[in-house]
C-alpha cells in the first residue's frame, strides 16, 4: 500500500503530531508499505530522505500560549498538485486536517481516499482565520474525508463539535525498545537525592510553575530533593529561573533545555517521581506512558486527558490542577512511600505495554484497509472522485 502522512507542523521540531508521524512512518515501512511523510520544513535535512516530501516554509506563529510552526502560503496548490499526480498514493492520512495551510489545501486537492486523526483537545485559534465561512469550509471539507480517527475521548468529543459522525478511537503509541528500564541512569543526578521530573514545553498550559512552588514546600520537608525540568521554551524559562534564584532552590531546581531524543529516556530512567501539572487542554499525555514504559510512578493534574491514561491510585496519582499545595502534599507522601513508588511503576510498566506503537500502527493500518473497502463499494456511484491531474 502507498500511503502518505501529512503535518501541518513543521517538521523540524519535535512534537506530539510529528512524533506521532514518525512512529507510524518507521511501523509501516517496517510492515513493507511504501509511506512518504509530507510537512512543511525549515531545514533541508530530514531523517525519511526520498520519503520525505518539503511542501512549504513553516513560520513560528505565537498562539494560544504556544507556537504553531506551519505555513501560511496561499501559493501550494500547484506543488500539491504536482505530487499527488506523481505519487498515486491509495490512501492520504491527515493529521490535525483543519490546520492551515497544507493540510486544508491538500484535503482540497485530494481525490483519493482520505483519512485523518484528530489530536487536539481545544479549539485553535487558527483556524479563527476561517471565519465567517468556518460552518461551510467544515462541511466542504469534511465530505472529503472517509474515516476519522482520534486519539481520545476528550478528542473526539471535541472533533464532534466541528465535524459530526462516526470516529473510531486509535490511541497514541509508545516506543517500548526505547523507552526501556534497561537505559543507564545519568551518573551527574545520581548523588542521593530524590529525583522529580517534568518533561514538557515550557509554556503556561503546561503548568511547570506550580510544580515549582509545589517543590518549595517539598524541598522544607524533604531536603534531599531535586527538581529536574526538561523542554524548551526561553521566555518563561527566564522568568521561572527569577522565582528560583529569588528563593535560593538554584542548587535543587535544574533546568536542561531541550534534550535529544537518545538522552530523554535516560532521564526518566534517573527520576525517582515523574510530575506533569498541565492545567488543562490535553488530549492524551504521551510524557506519561513515556514515564509509565521506564517504570516510574506518575503524579499528573485530574484532566480529561490525562485521567484516559492514567487510572487514579493504580499507576499514578491524579490531583487538581492549579493546586500546588495539594501537589506539594502528593509529591511528599509519595517520595516518602519506596513500596508504593515501586508498585505504582510496575503496574504503569504494565499499562504501557498496551500502547506499543507496533500494536497501535496495526490498528490504524486496519482502520485503512476498512475505509479503502468501504469507499470501494461507493466508487461507481455518481460523483465518485477521479484521481487528480496536474495543473
Amino acid at each position: 500500500m502507498k500511503i502518505a502522512l501529512v503535518s501541518p507542523y513543521d517538521f523540524a521540531y519535535p512534537g506530539g503530531v510529528v512524533n506521532h508521524i514518525t512512529a507510524l512512518e518507521h511501523c509501516f515501512t517496517e510492515m513493507g508499505h511504501e509511506v512518504k511523510v509530507i510537512a512543511p520544513v525549515s531545514r533541508a535535512a530530514s531523517v525519511f530522505d526520498d520519503r520525505f516530501i518539503p511542501i512549504g516554509r513553516p513560520r513560528a506563529i505565537p498562539t494560544n500560549g504556544s507556537i504553531a510552526r506551519i505555513t501560511l502560503s496561499i501559493h501550494l496548490a500547484a506543488r500539491i498538485k504536482q505530487v499527488l499526480a506523481e505519487e498515486h498514493f491509495d490512501i492520504i492520512h491527515f493529521h490535525e486536517p483543519f490546520m492551515p495551510m497544507l493540510c486544508t489545501a491538500m484535503l482540497r486537492f485530494s481525490n483519493t481516499v482520505n483519512v485523518a486523526t484528530f489530536h487536539a483537545s481545544h479549539w485553535h485559534p487558527l483556524y479563527g482565520a476561517l471565519s465567517p465561512l468556518g460552518a461551510r469550509f467544515f462541511e466542504r471539507r469534511a465530505r472529503k474525508l472517509d474515516g476519522k480517527i482520534a486519539v481520545s475521548r476528550v478528542a473526539m468529543a471535541f472533533a464532534q463539535r466541528y465535524v459530526p459522525g462516526p470516529y473510531t478511537i486509535i490511541p497514541n503509541g509508545i516506543d517500548l525498545k526505547r523507552f526501556t528500564p534497561e537505559v543507564p541512569k545519568l551518573e551527574r543526578f545520581c548523588d542521593g537525592k530524590r529525583n522529580i521530573l517534568f518533561v514538557g514545553r515550557l509554556e503556561p498550559r503546561k503548568g511547570c510553575i506550580y510544580l515549582i512552588r509545589a517543590f518549595e514546600q517539598v524541598k522544607k520537608e524533604l531536603p534531599d530533593t531535586r527538581l529536574i525540568v526538561v523542554g524548551p521554551g526561553t521566555r518563561l524559562r527566564h522568568k521561572y529561573e527569577k522565582w528560583v534564584a529569588k528563593r535560593r532552590l538554584e542548587q535543587d531546581i535544574v533546568f536542561t533545555g531541550f534534550v535529544s531524543d537518545e538522552e530523554l529516556p535516560r532521564y526518566y530512567r534517573t527520576a525517582d517521581i515523574f510530575c506533569s501539572p498541565a492545567t488543562g487542554r490535553e488530549s492524551f499525555g504521551i510524557v506519561l506512558l513515556e514515564a509509565m514504559a521506564m517504570g516510574k510512578p506518575v503524579v499528573a493534574s485530574n484532566i480529561e486527558g490525562y485521567a484516559s491514561v492514567i487510572t487514579d491510585g493504580v499507576d499514578g496519582i491524579l490531583t487538581p490542577p492549579r493546586d500546588e499545595r495539594a501537589l506539594s502534599r502528593v509529591l511528599i507522601s509519595l517520595l516518602n512511600n519506596s513500596t508504593l513508588r515501586r508498585e505504582m511503576g510496575e503496574r504503569g510498566r504494565k499499562t504501557a505495554q498496551q500502547y506499543r506503537w507496533e500494536d497501535i500502527a496495526q490498528r490504524i493500518l486496519d482502520f485503512y484497509l476498512e475505509t479503502l473497502e468501504k469507499a470501494s463499494s461507493k466508487k461507481q456511484e455518481p460523483g465518485s472522485r477521479q484521481p487528480v491531474k496536474a495543473a
